[in-house]
């Protein structure tokens, strides 16, 4: 067996084996989805009952050697590969996590509980939140972002309770103990682990966050006012005429009825936010949560984002949306937002807390993120660094794969831009404001809306009548992941040369030109790593097509930034509209 190579060598693919002969069996090789290169042997007798048998494969544990830098592995993210016994590679979720996709077992899996610093804050002090899931000789190696030794078995549990960021602890080699976060990539069954042990996270219960009981007004129990006034109208009826006695029961019973009711919706609706693990707050909880809506965040076009502290034992910063009044799509946007939020659950998503639904007063409560906004990190007095960009770019791709693809429904966002992406302690990327996100049906690829999103970030699509698929969003990334290679705005009119105002124009015509390395001029480290710098930038030429059609998605985007995939040669994103 070989390869016959263009020059006419030949390669060995079976040095050393001993393969039966050719006059005796049929042979055919497979390349799997997986990677791995199967030879299998039939024998050519016509009475034999034997099948395609493997006689070989490359590599012999595709699970183990299949490792690399970035991507997930065989398995999805979360997922553990073990090789079978007919050599074949199988994957399976720890317990706690199940497949995002149930028909695709090869995916990533999603943990069946919320864990996160916000909740570990909201718990009651002292109760034992989690419990454990050991594993023998499994490791998910590409992970871990700290090595504690030498440490003991019991030491390496405690760490990693005690770290909000720990989901995963492996303990090895007697006194190493590795903490990993979430996502875990490159899940293995390993013999040669020699006894490792990995220590899985798990919640015991999936309410995070504590909902207080509804006030005991809520529930229609007669008071004792109540009770005396029914005697004194009972009293002067008994002397009035019958017909009006029974006037007056019928009324009384007809208000209680309607205030049950009424009540019982309020109660209804409280019990329908815990299903979605978000807690209902008052109108009078928020307003002393931010001192009278005192220090604002942010203004966008629905409403005005407060800091707040919630006191649940200890003190949980949070920031408040209010959405306004004034705007006749506010309801809408408001229910659309508990609707999907509270349902999406992703490392690179702000996560949502609680909401308020109080007569006019419709507010919303997401955690808070210290470090602020992207547009601050980028464009402040001093540049970022290049790998923490990459990181926040890869971030950002990640989030937007997730809800284009990987929710309970798509979700277009509608105003991707450097202002609705905030960085959490540790400066990962987190996607917010989902006020101007089209929840759209599975059966559905695309919806019609009116025009959404931020000047210099939005489509051509919206302006051509053309309808609004996820592709939107996917040329807006593309314009931000140039404003996260250079630093700089997308549109800076204040520019010495007009050549260079708007941002799009000038990264092609450098990328034309082969002058690349003014877009981080004075950058060192973008021009040390100037292949990825050149891959990024390909990338974000290849998003922002003018035609939608052109444009990746999110999911060859994240491939491609992932180096998982090779970067074609972009064509010209405005055939139509530049000279030439």
């Amino acid at each position: 067996m070989f390869i016959l190579r263009e020059n006419g060598q030949r390669f060995p693919l079976t040095p050393g084996r001993q393969v039966e002969s050719s006059a005796d069996f049929y042979f055919r090789a497979t390349l799997d989805f997986d990677g791995v290169f199967t030879l299998y042997s039939h024998p050519k007798a016509s009475n034999s009952n034997r099948s395609w048998s493997p006689l070989w494969s490359v590599p012999e544990n595709i699970c183990v050697d299949s490792l690399v830098s970035e991507g997930i592995g065989v398995c999805g993210y979360n997922n553990i590969c073990t090789l079978k016994a007919d050599g074949r590679p199988m994957c399976q979720c720890p317990r706690g996590y199940s497949l995002l996709d149930p028909d695709d077992q090869y995916g990533s899996c999603k943990p069946d509980f919320i864990q996160g610093c916000q909740e570990d804050r909201l718990s009651p002090p002292g109760e034992d939140l989690y419990t454990w899931e050991d594993l023998t000789n499994t490791d998910w190696p590409s992970s871990d972002y700290v090595l504690l030794r030498p440490y003991t078995e019991d030491k390496c549990r405690q760490s990693c309770l005690e770290d909000c960021m720990c989901a995963v602890a492996i303990f090895r080699l007697g006194n190493s103990c590795w903490k990993k976060k979430l996502p875990l990539s490159n899940g293995r069954v390993d013999s040669s682990l020699n006894g490792g042990k990995a220590l899985i996270k798990i919640m015991k219960n999936n309410s995070t966050l504590p909902v207080p009981d509804p006030p005991s007004d809520q529930y229609p129990e007669p008071k004792k006012k109540d009770q005396d006034t029914l005697i004194l109208i009972g009293s002067v009826l008994l002397g009035g005429s019958a017909f009006v006695n029974v006037i007056l029961i019928v009324a009384v019973c007809l208000g209680f009825s309607f205030i049950y009711h009424n009540k019982l919706q309020k109660i209804i609706a409280n019990a329908s936010s815990v299903q979605l693990n978000l807690r209902c707050f008052t109108y009078e909880e928020l307003e002393e949560a931010t001192d009278g809506f005192k220090e604002e965040l942010g203004k966008g076009a629905f409403g005005v984002v407060y800091k707040g502290t919630i006191r649940m034992g200890s003190s949980v910063h949070v920031a408040v949306k209010k959405l306004n009044n004034s705007f006749q799509d506010s309801e809408r946007e408001f229910r659309t937002e508990v609707s999907v939020i509270g349902q999406t659950h992703h490392k690179n998503l702000v996560r949502l807390l609680g909401f308020c639904d109080e007569g006019q007063q419709r507010l919303l409560v997401y955690e808070f993120l210290s470090n602020g906004t992207l547009a601050g990190f980028l464009f402040g007095d001093l540049k970022p660094s290049w790998n923490r960009r990459i990181e926040i770019a890869i971030g950002i791709a990640r989030g937007l794969l997730y809800l284009h693809e990987e929710c309970s429904g798509p979700i277009i966002h509608c105003d991707i831009k450097p202002q609705n992406i905030l960085l959490d302690d540790y400066y990962n990327a987190r996607i917010a404001d989902f006020g101007l996100a089209k929840l759209l049906m599975m059966n559905q690829s695309h919806t019609n809306t009116a025009i959404r999103g931020t000047k210099g970030y939005v489509a051509p699509d919206w302006f051509r009548h053309m309808p609004i698929t996820a592709k939107v969003d996917v040329y807006s990334y593309g314009v931000m992941l140039l404003e996260i290679i250079c630093c700089r705005k997308s549109v800076c009119m204040e520019s010495d040369l007009e050549d260079k105002a708007i941002l799009t124009d000038w990264a092609y015509d450098c990328y034309q030109d082969g002058t690349l390395d003014a877009l981080v001029e004075y950058d060192v480290e973008a021009l040390d790593d100037r292949k990825r710098m050149e891959k990024f930038v390909k990338v974000a030429i290849w998003c922002i097509q003018e035609n939608p059609s052109l444009r990746p998605t999110m999911r060859k985007v994240t491939q491609m930034l992932e180096e998982v995939v090779e970067v074609p040669v972009p064509p010209c994103p405005s055939p139509f509209s530049r000279p030439g």
